[in-house]
């Protein structure tokens, strides 16, 4: 890989780092209006700092687009779309707990497995948010902390191993069970911001997976090419 390449990669995982931040909280936290106006009124999805050819992040790029245009009501719906979609009183509409979707993907007790993954890596923070390990958000915050560490190495031996450790705990942790989320997200989300979430979380994933293999498929932003 050339330099000029790898200093693509690396612009690119940074935007895909930025995405997965705004994403793994909004399915963590209630979204606020503080959110909302980082997000939306400041346009920052306006103009996402990755342009990838997934059709799975070209759609969630256009529905996120379209999602929010009254702000006066916008974080109300949302706050009300979140606790029906993942924290309502009841059974939530499209729980993000890995989990319970293991008799669907047949891997075994998420949580128990994804622990396991964060004990051997020394993260010992996550109990702070007491949020399960499996929840999704947790797992997204990881992923990204293995991409900030892999963009602060330089020993290509090291590069390599991290992006073998990348691809495996998407392989083991995320893509066996984001698909049948994102299909409950998009048949049971009122809003289209949470629709476009849902499939964001699940391109990203795509992307990076590939992307850890110097597979095709991306393009950087123009944001970031400054």
């Amino acid at each position: 890989m050339s330099f000029s390449n790898v200093n693509d990669n690396n612009t690119l995982l940074k935007g895909y780092n930025m995405i997965l931040y705004f994403a793994g909280s909004m399915i963590m936290y209630e979204p606020d209006e503080e959110c909302v106006s980082d997000f939306w009124s400041n346009g920052i999805l306006a103009t996402l700092p990755v342009k990838s050819r997934n059709p799975r992040f070209v759609d969630a790029a256009s529905k996120l687009r379209e999602s929010c245009k009254d702000r006066s009501v916008c974080t109300s719906i949302l706050k009300e779309d979140f606790k029906r979609l993942f924290s309502g009183s009841g059974s939530p509409l499209a729980s993000p707990v890995s989990s319970l979707y293991k008799d669907l993907t047949g891997y075994g007790n998420g949580k128990d497995n994804v622990s396991e993954f964060y004990n051997a890596y020394g993260w010992k923070f996550r109990s702070r948010y007491k949020i399960p390990d499996d929840h999704l958000g947790i797992e997204l915050l990881f992923l990204t902390l293995m991409i900030d560490n892999y963009l602060r190495m330089d020993d290509e031996a090291c590069l390599n191993e991290m992006r073998h450790e990348i691809r495996r705990f998407i392989e083991k942790h995320l893509i066996q069970w984001i698909p049948f989320w994102n299909e409950l997200i998009q048949e049971n989300a009122n809003t289209t911001c949470y629709k476009g979430i849902g499939t964001m979380i699940h391109a990203c994933t795509e992307d990076i997976y590939y992307l850890m293999d110097d597979g095709p498929g991306v393009v950087i932003g123009p944001e970031l090419k400054n």
